[in-house]
């Protein structure tokens, strides 16, 4: 069982930054592969970019390439999303998600374990 807990969300300004952190619990973060989520108002849920177990291979939607970086510590059982340059179709609670397996994963029905969310707002 892993157990994972956003933080960093928050509100700022079109064009700014905000760093989202995931911490998770338990000894074998390294063999989860690692998402970001978002799920905006009235939208579906979405994914945002992943990191597979040793950060050799990532992801990023098309709406957040150029801006977002995601990256882990193993060492930490940490997984970062770095966002920047943000937009007001940025806001959405944000989700960290663990799937358990070592490889890229993209799709949400992969992912076994979510957490409760961070809210991001950006406004105009």
């Amino acid at each position: 069982q892993v157990q994972l807990v956003e933080s960093g969300g928050g509100l700022v300004q079109a064009g700014g930054s905000l760093r989202l952190s995931c911490a998770a619990s338990g000894p074998t973060f390294s063999r989860y592969a690692m998402g970001w989520f978002r799920q905006g108002p009235g939208k579906e849920r979405e994914s945002v970019a992943a990191i597979a177990w040793n950060g050799g291979s990532k992801y990023y939607a098309d709406s957040a390439k150029g801006r977002f970086t995601i990256s882990r510590d193993n060492a930490k059982s940490t997984v970062s999303l770095q966002m920047n340059s943000l937009k007001p179709e940025d806001t959405a609670v944000y989700y960290c998600a663990a799937a358990t397996t070592l490889r890229l994963v993209t799709t949400a029905g992969a992912y076994d374990y979510w957490g409760q969310g961070t809210q991001v707002t950006v406004s105009q």
